[in-house]
Order: structure tokens, then sequence, then C-alpha cells
């Protein structure tokens, strides 16, 4: 009974890792070490009991080109978001050198209006003129 329960799991473990949708598997490799990894048994028991289930399925890795067509799509599309990425980036930084040159220009041009409105501010100022004396109304002799 335990014996078809590995069994089971060898084959559940094989079929996810050539359909490209391991559970344990961090690399998602087509080797007997992630087969191990993905049954969850120890390989003792799998090299031990469960030889032939390794052969089987070293077997079927051979007769899919050793990568599954799943993954072939992952890192296809990885290879795809990787360009549009770098891409992306260098957008990003064109954009950015502009709006630096913009805020400089802006900058500068903030600076020349505050000189600007203070040159003319001192140019209003007119010195003013004593008040016009009224003559004082002469008294009669």
């Amino acid at each position: 009974m335990r014996r078809q329960a590995e069994g089971r799991a060898i084959r559940a473990a094989a079929a996810r890792l050539l359909a490209g949708t391991p559970l344990r598997s961090t690399t998602g490799k087509l080797t007997g070490t992630e087969l191990i990894i993905e049954s969850g048994l120890r390989r003792d028991i799998v090299y031990g009991d469960h030889k032939h289930l390794v052969e089987e399925f070293r077997a079927q890795v051979k007769a899919q080109s050793s990568t599954p067509e799943a993954m072939q799509q992952i890192a296809a599309q990885n290879a795809a978001l990787k360009e549009e990425l770098a891409v992306t980036k260098e957008v990003l930084a064109a954009e950015r050198e502009r709006n630096a040159a913009v805020v400089r220009i802006a900058t500068e041009l903030s600076l020349e209006l505050e000189q600007a409105r203070a040159e003319l501010a001192s140019s209003q100022q007119v010195a003013r003129l004593p008040a016009p004396r009224t003559p004082r109304p002469r008294r009669r002799r």
C-alpha cells in the first residue's frame, strides 16, 4: 500500500514537471533531483523502490527535448518582457534628462524674472520733491 502511494506521488510529480506546473520544485528543471523534490519523498525511497519510475521520467524528458513546452513559453515571454523593460528604461532615462533640463531652465528664468522685477522697482523709486510752499498771506500795513 505504501509503495503504491509513493509511486502515485512520483508519477504525479513527473506529470507536473513535464507540464511545467511544479508545486515544490523551484527551478522546474527536468532532472531526477527535481523529481525527488517535487514528489516530496526521500532520495533513498525514490531510487531504492521506484528506480523504474525515475527512468520512465527520464525517457519522457528525452522525448520532450528536456524543456517543457510551458517553460519554453514562459522563457520566451520573459525574454520579451526584458526587452520591453529595457526600452522603457531608455525612454524613462531620456524623459528624466528632459525634465532636469526643463527644471534648470525654469529656475534660471525665475531668477531672471526676480532680478528684472527688482530692477524695475528700483528704477521707479523717484525722489520726492518737497511739497510746494504756499505763500503766506501778506499783512497789510
